[in-house]
């Protein structure tokens, strides 16, 4: 029953071209969050170097490496959008 009336949503979905819609969105939002998750780790960072400055070289080092994840996770994000929005 419940798989009938997804479907049914589904196919209503896609006959108004609400998928394309919903694949925009979530390559928008994932580009949001992916800006707000690298500001948070920046601002941490240089809170983090001016409490201790004789460690700036770790902290820069490894926000860079946490900085180049989200990012990653964030190409995949828009990535799987964009198939959605193709395929």
């Amino acid at each position: 029953m419940l798989g009938m009336i997804l479907a049914q949503a589904v196919e209503a979905a896609q006959s108004l071209g609400l998928d394309r819609l919903g694949a925009c969105i979530g390559a928008g939002i994932v580009a949001i969050g992916a800006g707000i998750g690298i500001g948070k780790i920046g601002a941490s960072a240089m809170e983090a170097i001016a409490r201790q400055p004789e460690s700036a070289g770790d902290i820069r080092s490894n926000m860079i490496v946490i900085a180049a994840l989200v990012e990653g996770v964030a190409l995949f994000g828009v990535i799987v959008c964009l198939l959605t929005l193709f395929v």
